[in-house]
């Protein structure tokens, strides 16, 4: 396993975190899964005798196959913010998938895992039971990942699927293009109609092309309001493909939790401010308020 240099994308708690929990990302060095593994990650706290912490992050269009105590499960891909309340001491290993990526494990419609928790036996069967034990009772983090790997390589299909290559092609057109708004272009370069590109999106990677290329943009946003504000914000929506400028301010709020002004203003608050965090850490931070005391939900997922 070779550590991964990048910083997570789509973590809004990057630096107010680093005293709370650590995170690190891995990449397989194993060819046979580099096709369908963007990333290991493992997330480790200990806030015994401390105040709970709130994680967040920002998803993408990713499935996660997250393993931790008494709750592992198979993430789908999550529309909205997620938040996770840290008590206590604990740690998670995960896996996220390439867009598109999950479905020749499970052969089945990736759209029924979206925004859903599922428990790893019901997804895996009852045998996943063994490998859940040797990851979780590993003393390392190489050690849980090569168990999680063994694993991996044991599920492998035994023919590639013949439209993973197109879908990885396709996502990665969406998401460093950055004219592309609309699906139907999309469509054209591939050679594909609209409506087979939306059936093939819904079903390897469980949500619209629409969706995913309005996530990438909308992430893109973000971290460019962390500079300040557009020149114009009309000019700013159209260059998304919005026809108008509110329809772009909810979006954005809806995946944030804040108005495109506000998420700026975040940066100025006292304690804030520049040199010390960005807008997206002090949003995540104004949000936390404080701690909840609902039921632990699963880990979020490392974007």
């Amino acid at each position: 396993m070779e550590p991964a240099a990048k910083r997570p994308s789509g973590l809004l708690h990057h630096a107010s975190r680093q005293d709370k929990m650590t995170l690190h990302l891995y990449h397989t060095t194993e060819e046979r899964l580099e096709p369908y593994i963007e990333h290991y990650w493992i997330v480790r706290w200990d806030l015994r005798g401390r105040e709970p912490y709130v994680s967040e992050n920002l998803p993408h269009p990713s499935v996660h196959l997250v393993f931790e105590p008494e709750q592992s499960s198979v993430v789908g891909v999550l529309q909205e913010k997620f938040s996770r309340v840290l008590r206590d001491r604990s740690f998670v290993c995960g896996i996220k998938f390439r867009p598109g990526a999950f479905y020749p494990f499970v052969r089945q419609p990736v759209q029924r895992l979206t925004g859903l928790y599922t428990p790893v036996r019901q997804v895996f069967g009852p045998d996943i039971a063994e490998a859940e034990a040797a990851i979780l009772t590993a003393d390392s983090d190489d050690g849980m990942l090569r168990q999680a790997e063994a694993y991996l390589l044991a599920q492998l299909p035994p023919v590639r699927d013949e439209h993973l290559p197109l879908i990885r092609a396709i996502i990665e057109e969406t998401r460093t293009d950055r004219t592309l708004t609309q699906v139907e272009p999309l469509a054209e370069r591939f050679h594909l109609s609209p409506r087979v590109l939306q059936r093939l999106f819904l079903k390897y990677v469980g949500v619209s092309p629409k969706w995913v290329i309005r996530r990438y943009r909308l992430l893109e946003v973000a971290d460019r309001l962390v500079q300040g504000a557009p020149p114009s914000w009309p000019d700013l929506a159209a260059d998304l493909g919005y026809y108008d400028q509110s329809h772009f301010i909810r979006d954005f709020k809806s995946m944030v939790g804040h108005t495109p002004e506000e998420y700026i203003r975040m940066s100025t608050l006292p304690g804030t401010g520049t040199g010390t965090g960005t807008p997206a850490e002090a949003t995540a931070e104004a949000e936390a308020g404080p701690a909840p005391t609902s039921l632990p939900q699963p880990s979020p997922p490392a974007s």
